[in-house]
């Protein structure tokens, strides 16, 4: 796959999963990635005069023994042109410590606290490799580059590659491998239902494993807890049921000992360097992180969309719950997070303030999908984890009740206390999204339009018009410190749509919102954008860009919530045909914008520019110039496998 000045390569067979990318232009780069361990090697050069530019050729697997234990990982061959090439960096172990080195974040200081992380070159006219242990002396890491029509010499303290013969190409075979324990591919994981898109269809088996299923590469290669939900519950239709089993089994297995959610696991060499930090020894247990809270409550409503609402997890929903994965059957891990949610939801249900919503953890800056700092334009307590993840779990505890699932292990007690918690479902969700609600005169809203659009440098005229002559009314993306709605329009509203039952009011509005053109709406002519800040004070505006992760940029996943949420409303049979008519259009145009950014849809997001009246897809991070860099393959950029767009449209 080729996005913007990089190149991946994605190779997966027998013990061997491995990630190649090669960034051209002036800062090139070397990297790959394992989903063994999360580990990885890269290999950074010094910015060049001249744009590099690499051609790829063949990529193959290898396992070779090194002290008696194997390293499993490829050979790639590749061409490179247009400058000498300054080695300035190798960095290998934990993908986290790859990804801060990236990031310019932190790597200084973690080989000053454990230098062991830096690996010794090894060099010859024709080759170099870097080749170390794991901290700890298990199997570690390597990387290699050899050439026969170039030399790597020592200049100034650094390695530098010459081409033989100046201006020439270099030939270059590169070796990566890792000694982490190998994960187990699924060998059947789509049913006949998903739909025939190779480039998906690889990302989602490369990304897919017994053991748990990985977020995206190169950065994420391992277990996220909301990556895993979000992905099951819209791939679910395509996904064979022992794939859909592993995934909730990998998130139960991971939960707190008081029933939270795990976001992330700290594995590998990324586990070692933590335990030798905090304890002052080596260890590689696995480091949870709990940092999050959406996915708490997102566990609830996923689970019962299998186990309750399928019929295939419907038939083995009791073997299911009474199997065990380590020493715990998967009926209790479940029913410590449903306590989670009810112990939780108690406070607002009894006195509904906003001080009595879910927020943050304290100190946190973040705690829901949009986790970076400015994700939820620094607000405290989010709009989806209140207004629509909580509802959707407490439904889902009355659900799991219903069905008797669980009795066998509640006490009569426990049930009683998610019962009283269910039943304030529909209280939770009437007064939690009162108090989101962001209203603006038209006018102000108007102006606010014209005002923001000129500051960016597009077009207001189509998203002025959108607007109408109403006051505008719409669910801010979070609450302040002090309870006050910031009025940033955004998507989450599409969570409400795939897992709640607005009524036909509240879809014609809120759906109306999201559709208008933007800056007005979310809609542009590459996707939707998941914020849009033109209602918010100036000084938000900035935060919010086109080169901020979670700014007004087009995230796949996003996108995929809200078709499929559509889908569900549409099967409603309690909607006047007004409203059916007003979300059909909104279906047709999002899935214009889908198809439109076809070349990017196994991303994790993209970014824009504008120029001649219309947006233009930039691959997000793939210039060096966005504040991160997108993955090629992401886990819930792949659900439209299961997403057909409506009759009449296609993306072909």
């Amino acid at each position: 796959m080729t996005e913007g000045s990089i190149e991946n390569a994605f190779f997966q067979q027998g013990d061997v999963a491995a990630h190649l990318l090669l960034s051209s232009g002036d800062k090139p780069r070397i990297l790959v990635a394992f989903p063994a361990g999360d580990s990885g090697a890269g290999i950074w050069f010094e910015p060049t005069v001249a744009r590099v530019r690499w051609t790829l050729g063949p990529v193959t697997g290898q396992t070779r023994t090194v002290d008696g234990h194997p390293l499993n990982g490829i050979v790639a061959q590749a061409t490179v042109t247009g400058d000498t090439l300054v080695i300035k960096d190798a960095v290998l172990g934990s993908i986290r410590v790859l990804r801060d080195y990236q990031l310019g974040q932190g790597y200084a200081a973690q080989v000053a606290a454990t230098p062991g992380i830096v690996a010794a070159p090894e060099l010859t006219e024709r080759s170099v490799r870097w080749q170390r242990q794991r901290l700890d002396g298990a199997p570690g890491y390597a990387i290699a580059l050899s050439t026969n029509d170039g030399r790597f010499v020592r200049e100034d303290g650094h390695i530098v590659l010459h081409p033989d013969h100046a201006g020439e190409a270099v030939h270059l075979r590169i070796e990566a491998g890792t000694g982490e324990t190998p994960l187990t591919p699924f060998t059947d994981l789509l049913n006949d239902q998903a739909l025939p898109d190779e480039r998906s269809h690889d990302a989602l088996q490369f990304l897919s494993y017994r053991e748990k299923f990985l977020a995206g590469s190169w950065r994420f290669d391992t277990y996220f807890g909301r990556d895993t939900l979000m992905s099951l519950r819209l791939l679910m239709p395509v996904l064979q049921p022992a794939a859909v089993d592993a995934g909730i089994g990998s998130v139960l297995a991971r939960l707190s000992s008081d029933g939270q959610v795990a976001h992330e696991e700290g594995i590998g060499e990324f586990a070692v360097l933590q335990h030798l930090k905090e304890q002052g020894k080596p260890s590689v247990d696995p480091i949870y992180d709990y940092v999050m809270v959406d996915d708490d409550y997102m566990l609830p409503a996923v689970a019962a969309a299998w186990l309750l609402d399928d019929p295939r997890g419907r038939a083995n929903a009791g073997a299911f719950l009474a199997s065990k994965r380590g020493d715990q059957r998967q009926g209790d891990a479940l029913v410590r997070n449903l306590l989670f949610v009810a112990h939780s939801s108690e406070a607002f249900a009894k006195q509904p303030v906003y001080s009595n919503l879910v927020s943050l953890k304290p100190d946190a800056k973040v705690g829901q999908w949009r986790d970076s700092n400015e994700g939820i334009g620094r607000g405290r307590y989010p709009y989806d984890v209140n207004a629509v993840w909580m509802p959707a779990a407490l439904r889902a505890i009355g659900q799991f009740l219903d069905a008797g699932l669980l009795d066998d292990y509640t006490t009569p007690a426990q049930r009683e206390q998610l019962r009283t918690a269910a039943r304030s479902a529909g209280d939770w969700e009437q007064h939690a999204s009162a108090l989101f609600t962001v209203h603006l005169p038209k006018d102000r809203a108007a102006q606010q339009v014209r005002d923001y659009a000129k500051e960016i440098g597009v077009a207001d005229a189509p998203a002025l018009k959108a607007l109408g002559d109403s006051a505008l009314e719409f669910p801010a993306i979070s609450l302040d410190a002090q309870g006050q709605p910031v009025p940033v329009l955004h998507s989450d509203e599409g969570f409400r749509l795939l897992f709640g039952k607005p009524d036909a009011a509240v879809l014609d509005r809120n759906v109306g919102n999201l559709m208008r053109p933007f800056p007005a709406g979310l809609m542009t002519d590459v996707g939707m954008v998941v914020a849009n800040p033109a209602y918010a004070g100036h000084d938000v505006w900035s935060r919010f860009g086109n080169n901020a992760y979670h700014g007004t940029v087009v995230w796949a996943w996003q996108q995929a919530i809200l078709a499929a949420g559509l889908k569900r409303q549409l099967a409603r049979d309690d909607l006047p045909a007004s409203t059916r008519t007003h979300l059909e259009t909104a279906q047709a145009e999002l899935w214009r914008g889908i198809c439109a950014a076809g070349s990017m849809r196994t991303s994790e997001l993209w970014s824009w520019s504008y120029a001649n009246g219309h947006y233009r897809i930039e691959p997000f991070g793939a210039e060096g110039a966005h504040e991160d860099e997108s993955n090629a393959a992401q886990l819930w950029s792949t659900v439209f496998l299961a997403l057909p767009p409506p009759a009449g449209q296609s993306c072909r």
